[in-house]
């Protein structure tokens, strides 16, 4: 994956900097609130814990909350920087404990070389945290801070280089093992490296099953073997061998199993020929693996290999263990993380990679479809079951080891954990790579922009999309160049110049001769690189286009709905916005951004065509056509046109879940149906919401995002033959990224010629663009 410096630098800097805050989980608006968050109120709750300290879990946010502390003495590959430099590491791993498991984390970076430094501090902040984090401390430190604090804490300690990487590659182990028909006590195994996580990976693999005696480790200076003095510590010798072997590549001579947790290219073609048949091969060095993945299947086709890597089958990745095995400590309030729990965790990875896989998580990785095999051994971390069936595992192991301070029941206890991160399941990720799966020719007009430049080289880069840039040729050269961008193979088009020029606008002539436009304008209008970009598409020159960076909406809308026409058996185009709320709900709201005072029928458009993009986002519609009525409560003209509306959607799709019209509150709130509209067929919440008219769903959804914190993404336009994305003026580059993930989600089907535009169009033209909703500005 190639990520550019300034990219991430943009991504840190932006305001807030940084990727973490804090946010209070209590309302604080009113004299009486702040009395109760603070003095004479909280008082209370302080009174009650100096009683019963195990009442801290119920008053406060410790049962939550974790600590990730580093001394910043081996962070990443980089090694020794000093804890300021590695606060955007554990500012990192804060943003995966939240979005994996929803667990609150401080990052405490230490300027504290001395490991009692740092013990005697964990100790002293135990009364504020649930758990701690050991992060990025450099061998043999790491061993001693948590021995120490194990023996001498009430709360779970977990070095995460060392367990971590040891609980899933152990997942791994056990399934790949399975594949190759080999027994965990008859393997031999090859270590290379000799810190945390490769000792912490040796004792795992021993828990499992693998003999002690038929392990070989590697350092830099070759096997650890007995009598060996020169570079030796307490941890190494446990794993001194008796054997005339003294490098790598004797050690690999018949071995079943390789463990890489070392430096890239250590081992060698020559190497993976010298194991035994069906070897498996983890070369999890980062980011480049001991070999390429690809060097190994072909040096070794009957290998099962994995790396640390996300571009290659079977990623032993740390993010499939802490945060879920911190959330089953949590939650029943476990004093230590002991081995019972760490193996609960591998045996639950591994038995969850032996199911059947959802489709939707497949889709999630732009896979047709994952099933357990020698390219798929662990789970994938964006799938949902791994919360439910990993932090369950631990917080089970946890109770029947006797360490865990509370008890759950687990059918309960799972039931609050599908709840715990709502239903957004990386929503962004499945549609970046449905575009990978296929990736198209995307046109931007605003090819000279310097972010339309730094996106495209994203796209390129991870093969999204095939960009095609339009503007001035030396102008979008010299800023590649200054951008130090390497977008050499991309086609720049200067419409101007194009050889192209005369037929496009004979095309836009005869589209729109008996549209008010003559030859001439024409062939004015075509040197506007959005008309350009329009025909292109039209013409088949291009799959799609981008555009609105610099100009407003309608700049950018209004010539793709005068070239492109609609889909067959549709009258309008109308926008869409799929909104993710902070508690992770998804809903789709429309139309926010073209029809201004819709008809009943074209609200019965807008309704069905939302709800066929929820499906293509793999979310069962719940449609509720909103109104200030329910039901029937207000008799008026506006709020019958949405309800004959309803009625014309239930003649068109009966199987869909729809009804109205209702209010907002009614819509998205089920208890409300379920006890005062009990006989409306709207069950669950609505997830798709259409408004009356533009005006109220242009000031919900910004209202929704700007004061409610909700995520948008969009505007999605639906309705056209072809795809056209609109963006936000001012858009980040991810967003323009996505932008193109958007695209993926817009119907394309046999355009429905001849067709009116001019009520669309109509709309656009006779506002002042100041005036129009987006994205109508």
């Amino acid at each position: 994956m190639n990520i550019r410096r300034e990219d991430v630098l943009e991504y840190h800097s932006s305001a807030p900097p940084g990727k973490i805050s804090v946010t209070p989980t209590k309302p604080c608006h009113t004299q009486l609130d702040l009395s109760l968050a603070y003095t004479p109120g909280v008082a209370i709750p302080c009174l009650e814990i100096e009683k019963q300290p195990g009442l801290a879990y119920n008053y406060t946010g410790k049962g939550n909350l974790v600590a990730v502390v580093s001394n910043g003495t081996a962070v990443l590959g980089l090694g020794n920087i000093g804890p300021a430099a590695a606060k955007p590491v554990m500012e990192g791993k804060a943003v995966l404990f939240k979005r994996f498991a929803d667990i609150d984390v401080f990052d405490l970076e230490l300027n504290a070389k001395d490991p009692q430094d740092v013990i005697r501090t964990c100790q002293i902040l135990e009364p504020t945290f649930g758990g701690i984090n050991l992060e990025d401390i450099k061998a043999p430190d790491c061993f001693v801070i948590e021995e120490e604090l194990r023996r001498t804490m009430r709360i779970p300690v977990f070095h995460d280089d060392q367990h971590g990487t040891a609980i899933i590659a152990g997942a791994a182990l056990l399934n790949a093992l399975i594949l190759v028909s080999k027994k965990m006590d008859s393997v031999k195994v090859v270590f290379n490296g000799a810190g945390a996580s490769s000792i912490s990976c040796a004792e795992h693999a021993i828990k499992l099953g693998v003999r002690r005696e038929n392990i070989l480790m590697c350092d830099s200076q070759g096997v650890v073997y007995e009598g060996r003095t020169e570079g030796m510590n307490l941890y190494k010798q446990r794993f001194a061998a008796k054997t005339d072997r003294r490098t790598l590549l004797d050690a690999m001579r018949g071995a079943d199993v390789f463990f890489g947790l070392s430096v890239a290219n250590s081992v060698t073609p020559e190497m993976l020929k010298a194991m035994a048949e069906r070897p498996v091969v983890f070369a999890l060095a980062n980011p480049d693996p001991e070999i390429p993945y690809d060097l190994a299947v072909t040096t070794r086709p009957d290998a099962i290999v994995a790396t640390g890597r996300s571009d290659y089958p079977n990623q032993v990745n740390n993010v499939l263990g802490f945060p879920f095995i911190f959330r089953g400590a949590l939650d029943v309030r476990a004093t230590t993380i002991n081995d019972e729990m760490k193996l609960a965790a591998t045996h639950a990875l591994a038995e969850l990679a032996r199911e059947d896989v959802p489709d939707s998580v497949s889709r999630t990785y732009g896979l047709e479809r994952l099933e357990f095999g020698p390219e798929y051994i662990i789970p994938k971390p964006f799938d949902p079951r791994v919360l439910i069936r990993e932090a369950s595992a631990v917080a089970q192991a946890a109770m029947a080891s006797g360490v865990a301070q509370h008890r759950v029941d687990l059918e309960e206890y799972r039931d609050q954990l599908e709840r715990r991160l709502g239903r957004v399941q990386g929503v962004m990720r499945s549609m970046i790579h449905k575009a990978q799966r296929s990736p198209k020719r995307v046109v931007f007009p605003e090819g000279e922009e310097t972010k339309i430049l730094r996106a495209c080289q994203i796209l390129v880069d991870e093969k999204i999309a095939l960009p095609i840039l339009l503007g001035r040729e030396s102008v979008i050269r010299e800023r590649i160049e200054n951008l130090r961008l390497d977008l050499d193979g991309v086609p720049i088009i200067d419409p101007a110049h194009s050889p192209n020029l005369e037929r496009y606008a004979d095309e836009l002539y005869r589209l729109r001769h008996r549209k008010g436009i003559t030859r001439t304008e024409a062939g004015e209008q075509i040197l506007h690189a959005n008309y350009f970009g329009s025909i292109m598409v039209s013409l088949g020159d291009a799959d799609a286009l981008i555009g609105g960076l610099t100009k407003h909406y309608p700049e950018t809308i209004r010539p793709g709905l005068e070239v492109l026409p609609v889909r067959a058996g549709f009258r309008k185009v109308s926008g869409l916005y799929l909104l993710i709320t902070q508690r992770g709900d998804i809903y789709f709201l429309a139309d926010a951004t073209v029809n201004i005072e819709p008809s009943p029928e074209d609200l019965a458009e807008i309704a069905l065509s939302a709800a066929e993009m929820s499906t293509r986002f793999n979310i069962k519609p719940r449609v509720a056509m909103l109104s200030f009525s329910n039901f029937g409560s207000t008799r008026h003209p506006l709020a019958q046109k949405v309800r004959r509306a309803v009625e014309m959607v239930k003649e068109r799709a009966p199987e869909l879940m729809v009804d109205g019209e209702m209010q907002a509150d009614t819509a998205v709130r089920p208890e409300i149906i379920d006890t005062t509209y009990p006989f409306s067929g709207l069950k669950g919440g609505a997830n798709v919401l259409i408004f009356p008219n533009l005006e109220s769903g242009n000031i919900a959804y910004k209202l929704l995002s700007t004061l409610g914190g909700a995520e948008l993404i969009g505007p999605i336009l639906m309705g056209l033959s072809k795809p056209l994305h609109v963006l936000q003026r001012g858009a980040e580059v991810n967003e323009i990224v996505n932008g193109r993930a958007n695209l993926g989600c817009q119907r394309h089907t046999k355009a429905r010629q001849g067709m009116d535009m001019s009520p669309t169009l109509n709309c656009l033209a006779t506002r002042p663009s100041h005036t129009v909703a987006p994205g109508l500005n």
